[in-house]
């Protein structure tokens, strides 16, 4: 084994690992490795916005997992797009940028997490950002991470905007700042009509420091723990088994599912399930892989009367080939964008504190999206989607064995309890309540999923077991907070193993209320001022 020594190693060159060996490279005092399993972010399509759906089964740049059957769900897979590859899953995803409602902040103070509440956590998002609209209390400028409004919208974002005003909705500017309860229009991660990825944000300039070394095609297999510190970090490469060595301390930023199941493999989890598996036990950490929630979603789709959806451009070659020439030559059109505009944070019940439904508004409707792809409706459409933003219902990460190339087992629960069917039921409803409205008048023909007919509650939930999924922002695997199934404590050091942080959107004790890219960079953010904290009281003999 080739074997070299570094003061902190990062595993896993997504979200939030790129932002974390960004800035500990910053200052050159260390020497810092980023392994990225995947390749370099080479790949043409992930740098144009609405080339997004050509890396959603690609497996050169996508780890393309499913799920196990989910019991609520008539036992249906549930697919999970992951980047593999430089910049991780924002290298691949819908590019929203959100942070969630404030109180979601306050709550993981409560749940044991000094630290994080919204006051202490709104700093880290303002350092992270470069927001076109300038700076205020809430945004900052001149950030790595450049958040912007969509340079083109089709004439439907406005009917559907305008359309959820007339239906009680009120209008909200800026779901990131004062109040997030409204609907308004999305601010995204691009920059100039190119997709803004964490490795865009945080690599760019950095890879050019000689104090950083940036390991692609590198799966990290095992951490190396020697009495009780993690030592460093074995991996695989194209050339075969290595070994780096960490003077300081090991980040593990694989993600939801790759945090957990490094841990796992390294013999930190639980201690049953690791004994079956083959794996010796080093620390007995039954929360490692515990705590696995996502939002929830379904869609309302409508036949459009205009050719102005993404449906148009997908089902005419024409059409393709002029908004190709619009992105090539001015980076406009619709490949600027990601056809996602207008969205709507609302309550399911008045009575509750905070919105708990996000109502996504989409330029296009499709058929189908799992493994094999986005199957578009073959005509004009566009869709209305439902999210439940604080679902009950709980599940794991296991390891399906002690091949570490091998998928993990991943297990939802979604639909578990009455409130989460309440809160779904009630977000169909809201946006059927939209499509109704003046506004969109003159671009709805019909409702064609689930259809008119289906009414009822049995219909509708019967609906909900047909076509609900994940939405793709799954949480919470290695729990920060307190108590024998937290993983790590709010400084984000795995409790009983010196030298170890996670610092993914695994640590979320509670998913936020909204698209978890944004606040998965600002925990990566403070995870490095800490990490920065610590390193100057402990100093390498």
């Amino acid at each position: 084994m080739n074997e070299e020594s570094y003061d902190f190693i990062v595993t896993g060159a997504g979200s939030a690992g790129c932002a974390v060996a960004g800035r500990l490279s910053e200052d050159g005092k260390y020497r810092v490795l980023l392994l990225e399993a995947g390749p370099k972010d080479w790949y043409p399509w992930i740098h144009v916005p609405l080339g997004y759906h050509k890396t959603f089964n690609n497996p050169n740049v996508n780890w393309m997992f499913d799920s196990e059957p989910e019991p609520e769900l008539n036992n249906r897979v549930m697919y999970q797009p992951r980047g593999k590859v430089l910049g991780g899953t924002s290298s691949i995803n819908g590019m929203v940028y959100m942070r969630g409602n404030a109180a979601d902040y306050d709550e993981w103070r409560q749940r044991g997490c000094d630290g994080w509440d919204y006051e202490s956590v709104l700093p880290y998002f303002r350092k992270a950002e470069d927001n076109q609209r300038g700076e205020d209390r809430f945004h900052g400028t001149g950030g790595p991470l450049v958040v912007q409004d969509h340079r083109w919208q089709p004439p439907l974002a406005k009917a559907m905007h305008d359309a959820a005003v007339e239906a009680g909705i009120p209008a909200n500017p800026d779901f990131n700042g004062a109040n997030q309860e409204g609907v308004g229009l999305y601010q995204t991660t691009i920059n100039n009509a190119r997709r803004w990825s964490s490795a865009r944000a945080y690599l760019k300039d950095a890879k050019r420091r000689k104090n950083l070394t940036v390991a692609t095609s590198a799966h990290a297999t095992r951490l190396i723990i020697e009495d009780g510190r993690a030592a460093g970090v074995e991996y695989r490469t194209p050339d075969g088994t290595r070994t780096a060595r960490a003077r300081r301390e090991v980040v593990v930023s694989g993600g939801v599912y790759g945090s957990p199941q490094l841990l796992m493999l390294s013999g930190l989890g639980p201690a049953e399930h690791l004994k079956k598996t083959g794996i010796e036990v080093v620390r007995d950490m039954p929360g490692v892989g515990s705590n696995l929630h996502d939002h929830f979603n379904t869609y309302i789709a409508y036949k459009c009367s205009q050719p102005v959806t993404m449906n148009d451009l997908v089902n005419s070659l024409p059409r393709r080939i002029w908004a190709g020439m619009q992105y090539a030559l001015g980076r406009t059109g619709p490949l600027a964008s990601m056809g996602l505009y207008v969205g709507a944070f609302v309550r399911s019940d008045r009575r509750f504190e905070r919105p708990d439904l996000q109502i996504n508004m989409f330029a296009w409707a499709i058929k189908t999206r799992d493994r094999n792809g986005v199957v578009a409706q073959p005509f004009s459409a566009f869709g209305l989607s439902p999210v439940h933003l604080r679902p009950d219902g709980r599940g794991t990460v296991r390891l399906k064995s002690s091949d570490p190339t091998a998928a993990p087992e991943i297990r939802f629960n979604f639909l578990k309890t009455a409130s989460d069917w309440t809160a779904m039921l009630e977000g169909m409803r809201i946006c059927r309540e939209i499509a109704r409205q003046p506004a969109l008048k003159p671009f709805v023909v019909e409702e064609i999923m689930p259809g008119p007919r289906v009414s009822e509650e049995k219909e509708l939930r019967d609906y909900l077991r047909q076509t609900g999924v994940s939405n793709l922002h799954p949480v919470g695997t290695c729990r920060m907070g307190t108590g024998s199934d937290a993983v790590v404590d709010p400084r984000l050091r795995v409790l009983g193993v010196k030298g170890l942080r996670v610092a993914d959107a695994s640590i979320m004790p509670r998913i936020t209320s909204g698209n978890t890219n944004a606040p998965t960079v600002m925990i990566a953010e403070k995870a490095s001022d800490l990490i920065h904290e610590d390193a100057r009281q402990f100093q390498v003999a």
